[in-house]
């Protein structure tokens, strides 16, 4: 399965839902925290219209999705 980007927080709840659902379906993953990488943050914000809105996962044909479901992330990577 290939892997992909997510873009969090250390206090995200939702980030860390999702990071333990994608570990317990065995999706790889690299996680960059945007409060740690401005160019992280900057990328966040461009793709939600100005906000830091996270989690945002990157896809490996380069879209993205904020706060989805395992059930998007894995439709997605099946397609």
């Amino acid at each position: 399965m290939s892997q992909v980007t997510m873009y969090s927080t250390t206090w995200c709840g939702y980030c860390r839902r999702l990071k333990l659902q994608l570990d317990q379906a065995g999706i790889p993953y690299t996680e960059i925290d945007i409060e740690r990488n401005a160019d992280a943050a900057r990328f966040v914000e461009g793709v939600n219209g100005g906000n830091q809105t996270v989690p945002v996962i990157l896809f490996p044909d380069e879209t993205t999705a904020t706060n989805p479901s395992l059930a998007q992330v894995k439709a997605k990577l099946a397609a």
